[in-house]
């Protein structure tokens, strides 16, 4: 792989976007890239956590419009061969995925991030719905999600206005988990990923099941399902570990089984 960087170390698969001589904006290879290392954390045991970020100045500038106007090039095979794959595929990917967006993230990269479970941001990071400058709508499952996280509104007034959201904004919106500092977000994002890594894994993986869920069941539907992933988590043996280490007064040692 060139465009994308992708290495496990520590039950953590880092996954890094790599063209930043174009503030990393996707083309297909990228994309396909992308896609190949979300399929190769989900079927890999050792992976529990998954840490996305992007190399140099810029998290993912979107879509890179040189690719988009190449010859033969039709605007919906990019959304549903690039960008579609991937959203589902950190969607269903039942282990945690952190985002470190270190930069600005523009159109569909500020979507990418918004899909993830838990975005961390860079004091210095900016959050764009680039979409409408250039006569687009937002894709990526931006209309999906952003009216989830911060309202109809809001969600309206960024992706029409495109205006630009500092990473404080965004947090303050809901739209991110956490500023840090340019020079710690990713010593913090890997501290993170660390812990998630060390815990129950199959148990985060449920509970990301339920929520998404959550976001087309109605309360009957929502209730029942919680009782059958309870279930699910209390045949673990992560469970029996967690229960062990409490009568033992003891740190569980969780092993994501």
């Amino acid at each position: 792989m060139s465009d994308i960087l992708f290495s496990i170390h520590n039950s953590i698969g880092k996954i890094v976007l790599n063209r930043p001589d174009v503030l990393n904006s996707f083309n297909m290879s990228m994309a396909k890239e992308f896609q190949a290392a979300l399929d190769e954390c989900a079927a890999a045991k050792s992976v529990r956590c998954i840490l996305i970020t992007g190399e140099g100045r810029a998290f993912s500038a979107g879509q890179d419009l040189a690719a988009a106007i190449a010859p033969g090039v039709e605007i919906k095979q990019i959304v549903q061969e690039q960008y579609n794959p991937i959203i589902l595929k950190l969607r269903q990917l039942e282990k945690p995925v952190v985002c470190a967006v270190n930069g600005v993230a523009a159109g569909a990269g500020a979507n990418i991030a918004f899909a993830c479970d838990i975005a961390l941001a860079a004091s210095s990071a900016t959050f764009i719905q680039a979409f409408s400058k250039i006569g687009l709508v937002p894709d990526s499952a931006g209309t999906f999600f952003l009216p989830r996280l911060i309202g109809l509104q809001r969600s309206t007034a960024l992706m029409m206005l495109g205006d630009k959201l500092t990473a404080q904004q965004a947090v303050e919106y809901g739209l991110i988990y956490k500023v840090f500092p340019d020079e710690s977000l990713m010593v913090e994002a890997e501290k993170m990923a660390t812990r998630l890594a060390s815990m129950p894994t199959k148990g985060l993986g449920y509970t990301k099941r339920l929520l998404n869920a959550s976001l087309h069941n109605n309360l009957n539907q929502q209730l029942e399902m919680e009782g059958e992933m309870q279930e699910a988590a209390a045949k673990t043996l992560d469970h029996k570990e967690g229960v062990q280490a409490f009568l033992e007064k003891r740190k569980p040692v969780f092993k994501g089984e």
